[in-house]
């Protein structure tokens, strides 16, 4: 494939209202777009994070096992066994409150910095040709930028998540609420704690925010080139439509959150490591990234960097499919 997808790249912003890519849109229409970035994106993130957060809370579990100590659990389906049996389905819910309002914020904010820097590449790299629509490497580095950003925002969210994700102790019948995490990181670490595994997020959500956009865009402009080529009646509609059947759609999506999860894995599992350990009240265990990298590798190997990863992989996919088929059509429907 070019790097110019054949020249049918259809990006999720530039053409999302049917209008081609060199209509110029006023200071209202700019604010306009935004507004729906953040609310179909908020709503596309609630339901995904709804769908997959069982399997979220089942990864942190793994992920979080201490290095000096048995692993707990000798996979996901064992987890999933001893975390039903335990605490039950609430159990695997424990925490939810924070990942909805994460998963609000990061989808709002991926789509919204991904349109953004979509303009600026518009504008600054192609000023002569701004109808032609931007290349597939040019969208994965939106993608890459709209995750750099959305990684500040979500860092502070994920450690209160991954905090209340964690096994209750046998004497403790319920855990601390996003509230008393907060008030604790803030008493012992001061507002800089917020941001502990930073790194992580950053390395996770700047590579798997390019593979997700580009794996997207990447199999929509397949599923464009071959709806064009087909000899359907409706194929030369579909070429110009600005969007593509829904089971293509879930289909994409779905490749671009295995892409999202797989390759960038191991630098969320140190996050979820970071995040999770010295959770006790006083304690002063705050390893850093690269510290907390090499004692896991140090003791598990690359095995324990992708510890969870197929459960990760594995609702990631439907999770995906939903978010940018449920973005796409509320856009699709606003008009």
């Amino acid at each position: 494939m070019s790097d110019t997808v054949e020249g049918r790249i259809t990006s999720l912003t530039t053409t999302r209202d049917g209008l081609p890519p060199t209509t110029e849109k006023s200071g209202a229409g700019q604010g306009t777009e935004a507004v729906k970035d953040v609310i179909f994106g908020s709503i596309a993130g609630i339901i995904g994070k709804t769908i997959e957060y069982p399997f979220d809370t089942v990864k942190v579990r793994l992920q979080s096992q201490p290095d000096y100590l048995p692993s707990r659990y000798t996979g996901p389906l064992d987890c999933f066994r001893q975390s039903f049996r335990a605490e039950g389905l609430s159990g695997l819910y424990r925490g939810i409150s924070a990942p909805l309002i994460g998963a609000a914020i990061e989808t709002s904010s991926l789509f919204f910095s991904y349109r953004i820097a979509q303009d600026v590449l518009q504008v600054t790299l192609l000023p002569p040709t701004q109808g032609v629509p931007l290349s597939l490497n040019a969208l994965v580095a939106c993608g890459a930028a709209s995750g750099a950003f959305t990684s500040l925002l979500l860092t502070p969210i994920e450690l209160v998540k991954c905090q209340m994700q964690i096994p209750l102790s046998s004497s403790s019948l319920r855990g601390p609420g996003p509230f008393k995490i907060i008030a604790s990181v803030f008493r012992h670490h001061g507002i800089l704690g917020f941001w502990h595994g930073q790194l992580g997020t950053l390395i996770r959500e700047t590579g798997g925010s390019a593979a997700w956009f580009g794996s997207y865009e990447g199999v929509s402009a397949l599923f464009k080139k071959y709806n064009a080529r087909s000899p359907s009646p409706s194929s030369a509609t579909l070429e110009f439509s600005p969007s593509l059947p829904i089971y293509q759609q879930l289909l994409a999506g779905a490749t671009a959150g295995v892409s999202y999860n797989f390759v960038f894995y191991p630098a969320d599992t140190i996050k979820s490591r970071m995040q999770t350990e010295g959770v006790e009240p006083g304690s002063n265990v705050r390893r850093t990234f690269w510290a907390s990298g090499k004692a896991l590798w140090g003791q598990q190997g690359i095995k324990g960097m992708y510890r969870g990863c197929g459960i990760t992989v594995a609702r990631a996919a439907p999770s995906s499919a939903f978010i940018f088929a449920i973005y796409e059509g509320l856009r699709n429907w606003w008009g």
